[in-house]
């Protein structure tokens, strides 16, 4: 590789919204989660990156939406290339390019499609040939959810019980059941406690043991939805697991509350419309935006709904979406 100049490899990957979440690691080098998890890939919604390795470079140049990077978010990426690097023992330089098309750092899981597509795209431009299982294991070192982004449609991420058996798979393709994640912007301002800031301080929460004893329930409930296409299941379990993890960050020290007065406003509301008989559940992640699931054939009804909602500043539709790909 050092004789050759540059190699280039594009990669494209979308973000997920985790049905039973991720929070909190028993290995934070590892990101080895405490449990494991089940997202949907979100079809509309993708990161696009182009990796090139250049022996001509100095050091590595990450250029996000059109900005040139640096601090925090240069390290990130930096470190993340060089486990890639480790792999075949060669040190080019990258310089990086990646956009979203979506608001980054809102809770709408951008840095596992960001890691997803970086994983895939430094991994080709090296020369590397991997299966999808190592692919998830590698994402998974720079954000744990990227991990989910790997594989497609509706996925889920083996807690495991080491780096080697740690990744995510699928467990129903994207175009097995027909449902829709709308997202209901209600902020885009970057949160103040980052997700990474929230793992870390999940552990202080007298509530965290207890969500995480609870959770192979959580996930056999879901995972039987999902193979059964049973919404009011997957309501249920949904819900009450979002619940659970906000109740962990609003008892973790320091405490992090990431809902607006709206996003509960939205939570009571898809409540009420799901008693009236609309197929209709929320989930958050780390963020205020609420993500209303419900069946395809519904979509147009709850995003007039919620539309409806004041505080509310725009619904983005999204649909089960593909594997992370090279493009």
């Amino acid at each position: 590789m050092d004789n050759m100049g540059s190699q280039t490899a594009t990669a494209i990957a979308h973000p997920n919204i985790a049905f039973i979440k991720y929070w909190g690691n028993r290995d934070e080098k590892l990101r080895l989660p405490m449990n494991g998890s089940i997202s949907m890939n979100l079809r509309e919604l993708s990161t696009r990156t182009m990796v090139t390795f250049d022996t001509a470079l100095p050091r590595d140049i990450f250029d996000l939406n059109g900005v040139r990077q640096s601090g925090e978010a240069l390290k990130r990426v930096s470190e993340h290339l060089d486990l890639i690097r480790g792999i075949r023992g060669y040190s080019p330089r990258a310089h990086v390019l990646s956009e979203n098309n979506y608001p980054a750092d809102v809770g709408i899981a951008s840095s596992a499609a960001a890691f997803a597509a970086l994983t895939v795209a430094a991994v080709r431009a090296s020369g590397i040939e991997m299966a999808e299982k190592d692919l998830s294991r590698l994402a998974r070192r720079g954000s744990g959810s990227a991990a989910r982004s790997i594989p497609g449609g509706f996925v889920e991420w083996m807690r495991g019980n080491s780096d080697a058996d740690s990744y995510a798979h699928s467990i129903a393709t994207h175009d097995y059941w027909q449902l829709t994640d709308c997202i209901v912007l209600v902020s885009t301002d970057k949160k103040k406690s980052t997700s990474t800031e929230g793992h870390a301080a999940a552990s202080a929460s007298p509530i965290q043991a207890g969500r995480v004893q609870d959770a192979e329930r959580r996930l056999a409930l879901c995972r039987n939805a999902i193979q059964q296409r049973d919404f009011s299941a997957l309501a249920e379990v949904i819900e009450q697991d979002s619940n659970l993890l906000h109740a962990v960050t609003m008892t973790s020290l320091p405490a992090i509350y990431y809902w607006l007065p709206v996003t509960l406003e939205i939570m009571n509301s898809v409540r009420d419309w799901r008693k009236a008989g609309i197929p209709a559940a929320f989930t958050i992640d780390a963020g205020p935006n609420v993500h209303v699931i419900c069946e395809k054939n519904y979509e147009e009804s709850v995003k007039v709904r919620l539309q409806k909602i004041s505080g509310v500043q725009d619904v983005i539709l999204a649909h089960p979406g593909e594997p992370a790909h090279l493009g």
